[in-house]
């Protein structure tokens, strides 16, 4: 059974870093895109960041771009958020997502209507 778990999330203070994992099992070689995304209380889930699990493509919202990077370790099954110059409106559930098939376009990356396999989410709290 494909699994998605998420891990490194807690209290940061503003401007501090974060480094959130997220460690596929299963079918993994399915998972192509591997994305994540995020959800604030009171608002909708929204895209943060993907890749492609060839190491080619990345796409960031523009609310993250230039604080947080995406990357992967491919022998862990393994993809990373490290979240720099955190703000206090990062707040949010995290969520690692997966596209079941193989393909590759920014704006399906940023689709989360395209993803088929999810983590239960970890809590990022971003206070003084």
């Amino acid at each position: 059974q494909e699994q998605l778990v998420e891990s490194g999330g807690g209290l940061v203070q503003p401007g501090n870093s974060l480094t959130l994992s997220c460690v596929a099992s299963g079918r993994t070689l399915e998972m192509y895109v591997r994305g994540w995304f995020r959800q604030a209380p009171g608002k909708e889930r929204e895209f943060v960041a993907a890749l492609s699990w060839n190491g080619v493509s990345t796409t960031y919202a523009d609310s993250v771009k230039g604080r947080f990077t995406i990357s992967k370790d491919t022998a862990k099954n393994t993809m990373y958020l490290q979240m720099s110059s955190l703000k206090p409106e990062d707040t949010a559930v995290y969520y690692c997502a997966a596209i079941g098939r193989r393909f590759w376009s920014i704006s399906g990356a940023r689709d989360q209507t395209n993803y088929n396999y999810w983590g239960q989410g970890t809590q990022v709290t971003v206070s003084s």
